[in-house]
């Protein structure tokens, strides 16, 4: 019993700090904090960690890509369990990913891929997140944290705050460092909207809106 009490008091000591700010739903992120390089969660291995929707929605990637396309690490998943978040999703490249759901000493988190080109169950997610303030926000990640994760974040922004297409395609260009686009990155992104729409039975109300959203750039 002594061993186990020592060793359940080494995992959480090790945790990282849970993150009230990370949680936090008192008006949406800044424009600065949605297109900074770095972001306030700091997790070895991941890259451009940055809100999109506050206590609901961050986005990001991995420090060199994900060229082995296996996704967060076990370490990295325990990591964003201690910070607060409740999912992550893989968006398009997690081919040799293996998805599932962990305990960490501060709750659960799950693991699973995603599509920027059919997103209407990530944005029933995203949604199921809002209605549940005691749920912490999910993580969309692609391999580096510019394109495909940009797009589904670009996406949230018309569904849940209302934002033009026009306005999440800017937010989309600005927030992704000036990566290429294969094929040009007005089509690429052009190419993702083209299979979206905004679905009514998603609708928040203005209250969750102003606690949630960032202004419309």
């Amino acid at each position: 019993m002594k061993i186990i009490s020592i060793a359940l008091a080494v995992i959480f000591a090790a945790a990282p700090a849970f993150s009230q700010n990370i949680i936090s739903r008192d008006g949406g992120p800044g424009r600065s904090e949605m297109i900074a390089r770095n972001g306030d969660v700091d997790i070895d291995g991941l890259a451009f960690v940055r809100p999109v929707l506050s206590g609901v929605l961050y986005r990001g990637g991995f420090q060199g890509g994900d060229k082995g396309r296996t996704g967060l690490s076990n370490a990295q998943r325990i990591d964003l369990c201690n910070t607060g978040f409740s999912q992550a999703r893989y968006i398009d490249y997690g081919k040799n990913t293996n998805y599932g759901e962990i305990d960490c000493p501060t709750g659960s988190f799950n693991y699973e891929g995603g599509r920027s080109t059919s997103t209407s169950e990530l944005m029933q997610t995203i949604y199921n997140v809002i209605k549940n303030p005691s749920e912490g926000p999910v993580y969309v990640h692609c391999m580096w944290g510019v394109h495909s994760s940009g797009a589904v974040a670009a996406m949230a922004l018309v569904q849940f705050c209302g934002w033009s297409e026009r306005s999440a395609k800017k937010y989309w260009d600005e927030a992704r460092n000036g990566a290429p686009c294969s094929g040009g990155c007005d089509d690429w992104i052009d190419g993702r909207f083209e299979r979206f729409s905004v679905d009514p039975a998603l609708t928040i109300s203005a209250t969750e809106q102003a606690a949630i959203c960032p202004t419309e750039f």
